[in-house]
């Protein structure tokens, strides 16, 4: 047989990636037996792992053969030499076998996310289905519930007793034969008769109004006559008020504010007849006014009236109600008590100091009947805009305005003992919970109310007069003051904001006429960024700092200088001197407790308050002494540098001042205590 004959019959091999796994035959041209070859059939039962080792040893395979062929071309190996063309080949199989794998984990990446996407088709199908049985649930159950709660109209018509109809009812409509057995039929004839009473009424009700509007036409009548005579009253107490005004006396408002203070509770009505007599007599700036509802004061004040009734009556009507009435859980009456102990009196004071440049602070004082104390919030009504300072923004607060207005006064808590057990039978754990809501209660509110509860002296009852009469004039000087230093404060913190220390004409003394360091930021921190800076723990420890204060950070700075100023500021300002703690970023960083030159310092801001105040009352304080640190700085920069630095040539900080002496003692800053500048 010849070799052409062979090769006619050679069996033919067509690769194909998809169809039947089957092998199939045909006869073709010269009786060709045809197999095809399916890799996705060979696919299943190739295992990955298997694969993987397989790439893994023929990439290595790989590699040695190319490096064989490199060491052969290097020892001089011609390019077609049979060595060099057997490696080559077998790196075309190599390649070959790679070429393989790689469609081999295609397809398997591909069988994989096929079978993901059917499985989370079923998955939808599924998700689907459950929706839809959750909504028809939902549907079901909603219309269960309006079966439920359907309510006849019969239900809300409140019937006379079983009793009172069995012996008033006429028998035609009573039907005793019939109801009497048949709770259905009874209900239908007490409805009946409930009709017939109705009409009945109703006929009542006619003629009762054709009376009315006899009556009524008779009052009109006598109204016109009566407003025929207002005309001229009025004209009479119109022309009154000039003469009122010029003479400075208010008779109508006067009588108007009387009479409705009749109605105030006792620590209120004291506090409103003090605080007028004040006025009057000291303060012609402050007016005092009443608000709320009079009506809902004169009900609280007017006695109970005695219940006639008999009580089997009183008790069957409690049934009923109780019976309509759905039960409240316990906490909503755990919060109808704490409502009802927190309650307010519906009148209130209100009580306005007026400044000189036209500001205004507004006093809103509430009594709380069921605490027996009373309670303040504020307002202020500035003259000017006060919208400027970012940093101010605490100061006018009303939250924090009278913090501390006498020393650890903070308005957090109820002065009354009492008050701690009776809020603990509504679940109240402190009443600084609701202090947003009703107002502080400071002690001096309570003496300016005639309050007292101290221990070692029992309250008398009722509001004392004495009390709130010798606490008055000191409160209310200290209020204006409270007012006038913050709205310096806010005007200042304006300015220094800008990197502008405003010094008064009164204070240009105290300073030289030319400061080289300059304020380069002012900003304000909460408490809790004040306790993280690391050279103010010294302050914290020693108890100088509290939450009620506000804290402030000042950054000077003079060429390559920065000194960090951490300020405290008391809510009695200026009467608390503010405390500066220093920081000094320069050859390195120091502090005053590390440095006895920055010590020196803050004792020349913090400790100096007779010369830096300024004229009284001192609301100059704070820029003065934001001023002495630059000069300090100034002072001390240029004496350091001089002290560090022997060497000749131009300084970082030329000496600009004289002083009297440049050494500096140990702990003592003797240069800046007695200076001449020039």
């Amino acid at each position: 047989m010849s070799s052409d004959t062979l090769k006619k019959r050679k069996a033919k091999v067509i690769r194909s990636d998809g169809g039947t796994p089957e092998t199939k035959r045909g006869r073709g041209e010269g009786d060709q037996e045809v197999r095809v070859y399916n890799e996705e059939v060979e696919l299943e039962g190739r295992d990955p792992e298997q694969d993987y080792v397989l790439y893994k040893s023929t990439c290595d395979s790989l590699a040695k053969l190319m490096a064989e062929i490199q060491e052969l071309k290097a020892n001089g190996a011609k390019e077609g030499s049979e060595e060099v063309e057997e490696k080559l080949r077998q790196g075309c199989v190599h390649f070959i076998t790679l070429k393989k794998l790689n469609r081999l984990a295609h397809m398997r990446l591909k069988k994989g996310r096929d079978q993901t996407h059917e499985a989370k088709q079923k998955v939808d199908v599924l998700h689907l289905q459950l929706q839809n049985l959750l909504y028809e649930v939902m549907h079901l159950q909603k219309e269960i519930g309006k079966c439920l709660e359907f309510k006849s109209q019969h239900e809300e018509i409140e019937l006379v007793s079983v009793d009172d109809f069995l012996r008033d009812a006429p028998a035609e409509i009573s039907r005793p034969h019939l109801t009497k057995d048949d709770p259905h039929q009874l209900t239908l004839a007490r409805l009946d008769w409930e009709l017939e009473q109705r009409k009945r009424l109703a006929e009542q009700y006619k003629s009762s109004l054709c009376s009315k509007e006899k009556i009524l036409k008779g009052i009109e009548l006598k109204k016109e006559y009566l407003g025929s005579l207002q005309p001229g009253l009025h004209a009479i107490m119109q022309a009154s008020l000039p003469v009122q005004e010029y003479l400075s006396m208010p008779f109508e408002r006067v009588q108007k504010q009387a009479e409705v203070a009749r109605h105030l509770p006792p620590p209120l009505y004291v506090l409103f007849v003090q605080a007028n007599a004040y006025g009057q007599a000291c303060d012609k700036n402050l007016s005092v006014s009443i608000s709320g509802d009079v009506d809902e004061a004169k009900a609280l004040s007017r006695p109970p009236e005695d219940s006639q009734d008999d009580e089997s009556d009183s008790d069957a009507e409690e049934e009923q109600q109780n019976t309509k009435r759905r039960r409240a859980t316990v906490g909503v009456q755990l919060d109808d008590k704490r409502k009802e102990m927190l309650k307010r009196h519906p009148l209130s004071l209100c009580i306005d100091l007026k400044c000189k440049d036209g500001s205004v602070l507004h006093l809103f004082f509430y009594y709380l009947m069921n605490l027996n104390i009373l309670t303040v919030k504020t307002k202020v009504s500035a003259s000017a805009d006060l919208s400027g300072a970012v940093s101010a923004g605490e100061l006018l607060n009303s939250e924090s305005l009278l913090n501390c207005l006498y020393a650890s006064d903070h308005g957090q808590e109820t002065p009354n003992p009492a008050n701690r057990y009776q809020f603990d039978k509504v679940g109240i754990i402190t009443f600084a919970d609701y202090v947003s809501q009703l107002g502080h209660p400071y002690n001096w509110v309570q003496c300016l109310g005639g309050l007292q509860f101290s221990s070692d002296r029992p309250q008398a009852e009722g509001a004392c007069s004495s009390l709130s009469a010798s606490h008055m004039e000191a409160t209310m000087k200290l209020l204006r003051g409270r007012l006038q230093s913050r709205l310096a404060l806010h005007k200042q913190f304006g300015s220094l904001e800008h990197s502008i220390v405003p010094v008064s004409s009164e204070c240009q003394h105290l300073f030289p006429a030319k400061v080289v360091s300059r304020l380069a930021r002012w900003t304000m921190m909460s408490h809790q960024d004040f306790l993280e800076l690391h050279f103010v723990q010294h302050v914290a420890k020693a108890g100088l700092v509290k939450e009620t204060d506000l804290f402030f950070m000042a950054i000077v700075e003079r060429g390559t200088a920065r000194l960090q100023a951490a300020v405290v500021l008391n809510p009695r300002y200026p009467e608390i001197t503010p405390l500066f703690s220093l920081s000094l970023l320069w050859k390195g960083e120091r502090s005053g407790r590390s440095d006895d030159n920055l010590r020196a310092m803050e004792s020349e801001v913090n400790v100096f308050r007779s010369e830096l105040q300024g004229p009284r009352p001192g609301l100059q304080l704070l820029t003065n002494q934001i001023q002495r640190l630059c000069v300090c700085l100034d002072v001390y920069l240029e004496t350091e540098s001089q002290v560090c630095d022997g060497s000749e040539g131009p300084r970082e900080f030329p000496r600009e001042k004289m002083c009297l002496r440049t050494a500096r003692y140990k702990f003592v800053y003797d240069y800046i205590v007695k200076k001449i500048y020039i």
